[in-house]
C-alpha cells in the first residue's frame, strides 16, 4: 500500500501488555495485584493456560502478537498506529479507587516495539495506572525508544500535540488522541497547565472536545492524512450513543480523514461519513484475557487487523482489509473460516446500518481468510 494515489494504515484496537503479558516476558514485575477477585497477575496465565494449553516463559517480545507482525509487514502500511493500554513503569503504587490497573517493566518494551508503531496512543483510562510518576516514567521509556505519542503528556500543551509522521511525497499523517470519559478515563487524570496527564474530554460536546475541533480546522495544510485516535463508550455492546455518532461525523466535518475508535472489548460497526471512516470500536488487540468468562457471545477472542486504504486526493475510505485473528496461549493466530464467517455476519449486520458493506475478501498468497468493509453502493 502506499502508490497508485492510495494511502494505507494500520490501525487496531487495544494494545495491553501488562499483567499476564508481563509475566511471560523476560522481565516480569512482582506479579502482585490490588484487584478484587485476582491477587497474582500469573493467575491470568494460569486461566489462558486452562482453556488453550501451556503457555511458554520467558517468551521472545513478539511472541504476544504472533502471526500478526508477519500479516502487518505483508500488507506494508505507510503508517502503523496503535492504542497502549499500559502504564510502563516499576513504580508499584497503583492510582487509587481504580478496579483495573495495567503495568509492564520498561525492560520488556520491546514487546510493543516489535511491531514497529508510527505512533502510539495513549489518551485511554489505563495509561495513568500507576499515577502521574508512572505516566513520567511511560513517557520517558517511550521516548528513549524513539516512539511517538499522542493523547498523554507532561502538561496539557503536550497532551493536546498531535503527533506527526512523514509520508512519501512530502505528505504528513498527523494524530490526535482524545480519550472521553465514557471509556472510565478519571477526571482527575486531564493533564492541566501544570500537571502531566491525558487529553480527556468529558463529552463529545465539552471544552475539549470544542478545542480539538477547532484545532482540526486551523491546523490541516494541504496533503495531510489526519487521524483521530478517541477512547470512547462502553467495554460492551454494539449500540452506540447518539451524541458519539455525531462527534464521529463533527470531527470529519472539521478535517479528520480518519477516525480510530477504541474502549471496547469487540469490534464495534464500521461507518462511512461524507466518505471518510469512522472505526466506532476496534476491540482489543492484544491482552491477557483469554480464559476470562462472562461475555462469551461477544467472542471476544477473535481479534482484527485494520488495514486502512484512503485515495490520496481527497482522504476519502477505499477500502478496509479486516484480518481475523484469535487469542490463544497468549499469542495471536488467525482465525479459521468459521470464526470469519461469524465475524463476517456480525460486523456485516451492525455496520450495515451506517454505510459499510462487508464481504469476504480474496486470499493473498495464501494468507488467513480476511474480509473486506468498502462503503455501500
Amino acid at each position: 500500500m502506499g502508490s497508485g494515489g492510495l494511502t494505507g494504515v494500520f490501525l487496531c484496537g487495544d494494545v495491553m501488555l501488562g499483567r499476564g503479558i508481563d509475566q511471560i516476558l523476560p522481565h516480569p514485575l512482582d506479579p502482585v495485584l490490588t484487584e478484587r477477585y485476582v491477587h497474582d497477575a500469573r493467575d491470568y496465565v494460569a486461566l489462558a493456560e486452562a482453556v488453550s494449553g501451556p503457555v511458554p516463559r520467558p517468551v521472545a517480545p513478539g511472541y504476544p502478537w504472533g502471526d500478526a507482525l508477519a500479516l502487518i509487514d505483508a500488507a506494508r502500511p505507510a503508517a502503523r498506529v496503535v492504542n497502549l493500554e499500559t502504564s510502563v513503569t516499576r513504580h508499584a503504587v497503583p492510582f487509587p479507587g481504580k478496579a483495573v490497573h495495567y503495568r509492564m517493566d520498561p525492560a520488556n518494551l520491546p514487546a510493543l516495539t516489535a511491531v514497529r508503531p508510527d505512533v502510539v496512543g495513549l489518551a485511554n483510562n489505563h495509561v495513568l495506572d500507576y499515577g502521574r510518576r508512572g505516566l513520567d516514567d511511560t513517557l520517558a521509556a517511550l521516548g528513549a525508544a524513539g516512539l511517538r505519542t499522542a493523547g498523554a503528556g507532561a502538561d496539557a500543551g503536550a497532551a493536546r500535540r498531535p503527533a506527526t509522521v512523514p509520508l512519501p511525497g512530502g505528505r504528513r499523517l498527523v494524530v490526535h488522541a482524545l480519550g472521553l470519559a465514557s471509556s472510565g478515563v478519571p477526571r482527575d487524570w486531564a493533564a492541566t497547565a501544570r500537571l502531566g496527564g491525558v487529553h480527556y474530554g468529558a463529552g463529545p460536546h465539552g471544552g475539549a472536545a470544542t478545542r480539538l475541533l477547532a484545532r482540526l480546522r486551523a491546523d490541516r495544510r494541504p496533503g495531510d492524512l489526519v487521524v483521530v485516535s478517541v477512547h470512547w463508550g462502553s467495554n460492551w455492546g454494539y449500540a452506540l450513543a447518539h451524541d458519539e455518532v455525531a462527534f464521529g461525523h463533527a470531527l470529519v466535518d472539521a478535517g479528520a480523514d480518519l477516525v480510530h475508535g477504541h474502549s471496547s472489548h469487540h469490534p464495534r460497526p464500521l461507518e462511512t461519513y461524507r466518505g471518510r471512516l469512522v472505526l466506532h470500536g476496534c476491540g482489543d488487540l492484544v491482552n491477557d484475557y483469554e480464559g476470562i468468562t462472562g461475555q462469551e457471545g461477544y467472542r471476544d477472542d477473535l481479534r482484527l487487523l485494520y488495514f486502512v486504504t484512503v485515495h490520496d486526493e481527497d482522504g476519502t475510505l477505499a477500502e478496509v482489509r479486516l484480518v481475523p485473528l484469535r487469542s490463544h496461549r497468549l499469542r495471536l493466530e488467525p482465525a479459521g473460516e468459521r470464526d470469519t464467517r461469524w465475524l463476517h455476519d456480525t460486523l456485516g449486520r451492525i455496520s450495515r446500518p451506517y454505510g459499510i458493506r462487508i464481504t469476504p475478501a480474496p486470499a493473498e498468497d495464501g494468507g488467513p481468510p480476511a474480509l473486506t468493509a468498502r462503503p455501500a453502493g
